[in-house]
């Protein structure tokens, strides 16, 4: 008796998880087929679409989201965030030194939020300095116990000591904790150990910096820093336990060598030259250009005091990356959606789009870029990215048309995150 009326209450639990609810876009971007549909019902069983067509009426007392006199879209994707490292934006080069772990993953919990709120469903977080910190947030996500947006995170960075992603700044005699050299490397085996070790403690993916960086004291952006023969080997054992690597890199050549060892996307890739941008559209090597957040540098920084040395870096590589932008959009590069959310308030990720636009995209291009391009770099296009049967019920609505000023994504109205409305 006790058996059967247990199995009685979880198939009564299931279907009621398998109940139908249903939106009403008037306007709907079709990403994957480069189009707008008007008048769309999008069936919606267990927070995944079920089906798409013209609007027909559902049956009497179905749950309906009624966006009829929005645009609708996928739930956006940005691939070059910093959502873990809650302190991210700060122009003291130690500041994670400053913070407790505790108040660290906190803090990363909020930025979650703001991005969530602002439309991004899904994002990779390239890297903290509090190793792991991000697979906690990323985990407490999926558990529903903090509220944010899907997250595919690298554990660490794999960086030389002093390197581009190693704490620097502070005095000589203050320690930095092992949790913060969880990814430092000094040879072809540390970099292999170190792989193992982030991605058998949860990380998704590896960062290497494999050139120096515009926000790090001493560190030089277009040095290489990690050798051929470490990335190289972090890039193989990654492969082998079914991931990848991609690679911080703003020097030409260090661009050109993290594609040689393997790298799945460049990110920054701010001085490569014509040939890096060859090798990328030939071997389908993804760059992830974060072309807005050097405006917000140079004002921002400039106006908080920030290290001379930034803004210098700063300044000496951010026309340069646009004008490759450019190159790449013609070249027929893959361009996916990155943007440093962190370095800038995180929330304000739309912003990059006009900037797309301007150096090339159409709007449409842009907006595949933040989806179905992202989501293709995630290896996760059967999940996200697009909103036909079997997706992850990930939308945002916005008022206005996107197609023609992209800069109105700046200011969703709604967003849906696995059939759930967050706002």
């Amino acid at each position: 008796m006790r058996t059967f009326m247990w199995m009685l209450a979880l198939a009564t639990a299931s279907g009621a998880q398998a109940e139908t609810r249903y939106v009403h876009a008037g306007r709907l971007i079709d990403t994957e087929h480069g189009r707008v549909l008007t008048d769309q019902r999008i069936d919606i069983t267990d927070g995944r679409v079920t089906a798409v067509g013209p609007w027909t009426a559902p049956p009497p007392g179905a749950a309906v989201t009624d966006w009829s006199a929005l645009t609708v879209l996928p739930g956006l994707i940005d691939c070059h965030t910093h959502i873990a490292d809650g302190y991210a934006d700060s122009g003291d080069p130690a500041e994670a030194l400053h913070h407790s772990a505790a108040a660290t993953v906190l803090k990363g919990a909020r930025r979650a939020r703001e991005t969530l709120e602002a439309g991004f469903t899904t994002v990779r977080d390239v890297g903290v300095f509090r190793g792991l910190s991000d697979v906690a947030l990323r985990d407490a996500i999926e558990a529903g116990d903090v509220i944010g947006p899907r997250m595919v995170v690298a554990g660490a960075y794999l960086t030389i000591p002093n390197g581009g992603g190693a704490v620097t700044g502070a005095a000589p005699d203050v320690p930095v904790p092992d949790e913060m050299r969880l990814g430092y490397v000094r040879s072809a085996d540390d970099a292999r150990n170190a792989t193992d070790l982030l991605l058998g403690r949860g990380a998704d993916f590896i960062k290497m910096i494999a050139t120096g960086a515009v926000l790090a004291v001493g560190s030089t952006p277009g040095a290489l820093e990690l050798t051929p023969e470490e990335m190289k080997a972090a890039c193989d054992a990654a492969k082998r336990r079914g991931s990848y690597c991609i690679a911080h890199a703003h020097g030409a050549e260090g661009v050109k060598a993290a594609i040689r060892a393997g790298a799945r996307s460049i990110e920054h890739a701010s001085l490569i030259d014509d040939e890096g941008l060859r090798m990328a559209r030939d071997m389908g090597v993804w760059l992830d250009m974060d072309i807005y957040d050097g405006d917000w540098i140079d004002a921002q920084g400039t106006k908080n005091g920030w290290p001379a040395e930034y803004l210098r870096k700063n300044r000496e590589t951010t026309e340069a990356q646009r004008q490759a932008f450019a190159k790449a959009v013609k070249l027929g590069v893959k361009l996916s959606f990155g943007t440093d959310a962190g370095v800038y308030p995180h929330g304000l990720n739309a912003r990059q789009f006009s900037y797309m636009v301007r150096y090339g995209m159409t709007p449409m291009q842009a907006i595949q870029s933040a989806t179905v391009v992202s989501a293709a770099l995630l290896g996760k296009s059967a999940d996200v990215g697009a909103l036909s049967a079997g997706h992850h019920a990930d939308m945002v609505a916005v008022s206005g048309d996107p197609l023609g000023d992209v800069r109105v994504l700046e200011k969703v109205a709604h967003v849906m995150k696995g059939g759930e409305v967050i706002r």
